[in-house]
């Protein structure tokens, strides 16, 4: 006897892509696995920002998220699935912590602004994205914390972004205690850069974002890339590198057109280039 399939249920997607404008807001959308970045929404997160890069009609990006919690981090129900691998799970570990590292790093080198919209928990590996975001807009309601050390896994990926964002006795504290910390306070040690009333945090980074995407998108290219870079290096050394920029940025036809508008007195016209 043929036994009659049973309907499968669509499945909703792990990212959401809308834009405003010029602005391209990406949805975390796994809140009932609280927005954690499992394999999937890592690819996927990371796929977008790749896509991005090349669209000329988005100029900054949004990264918000679905529910109450911003992000738990990694999805730890996967990583403990390989734990009955024949290495214990060593190598899909590794091949995690890769491909996430991988998707933080694409946010730092993407050309364009990227502003994390906060609205609850980020913790863990979503703390790590709201730092290694350029701007972050957060609800009064959002926490903030690196508590992998209250389950005998010390944050140490997540360490990275954190401690090129905040003092390190903050970021020290943060690890080391696992406490999590207000919106209020996040916005004290670096973390973050404004705090807002709870439910229009998404709105408040799209304005944001708007803000910045007025500007000449081959200025804020050439200056978030020079930010990081000069970031890395010896305070000579950073100079050097700072002035090179600075004498290309002035060939360029928007800081020719720009500096010539503010001479005159008028609005610019961006070129982008």
């Amino acid at each position: 006897m043929v036994q009659p399939l049973r309907a499968v249920t669509p499945q909703p997607p792990l990212l959401l892509r809308e834009a405003h404008g010029a602005i391209a807001v990406l949805t975390l959308n796994r809140p009932a696995a609280r927005n954690s970045l499992s394999e999937e929404l890592i690819g996927e997160l990371h796929a977008a920002l790749d896509d991005i890069a090349g669209d000329a009609t988005a100029r900054a990006v949004v990264i918000a998220a679905n529910g109450s919690v911003f992000s738990a981090g990694h999805d730890l129900k996967q990583l403990t699935a390989h734990r009955t691998d024949a290495d214990r799970g060593r190598a899909y570990f590794a091949h995690m912590m890769s491909i996430c590292s991988a998707m933080m790093q694409a946010v730092v080198r993407l050309p364009k602004p990227v502003i994390a919209a906060v609205q609850g928990v980020a913790t863990a590996a979503g703390c790590q994205l709201v730092a290694s975001c350029d701007l972050a807009v957060a609800s009064e309601q959002a926490t903030f914390a690196t508590p992998g050390v209250d389950i005998g896994l010390f944050c140490s990926t997540p360490m990275v972004a954190l401690s090129r964002n905040v003092p390190r006795k903050q970021a020290m504290e943060m690890l080391l205690t696992g406490e999590p910390i207000g919106a209020g306070r996040a916005r004290e040690i670096g973390l973050i850069n404004r705090v807002v009333a709870a439910g229009t945090e998404r709105d408040a980074a799209i304005a944001l974002a708007q803000q910045v995407a007025r500007k000449s998108a081959h200025t804020i290219k050439l200056g978030k890339e020079a930010f990081y870079r000069q970031a890395e290096m010896g305070l000579a050394d950073a100079y050097r590198f700072a002035s090179e920029v600075m004498t290309e940025n002035m060939m360029a036809a928007d800081a020719e057109e720009g500096i010539g508008a503010f001479i005159e007195k008028r609005p610019p016209t961006w070129q982008d280039k």
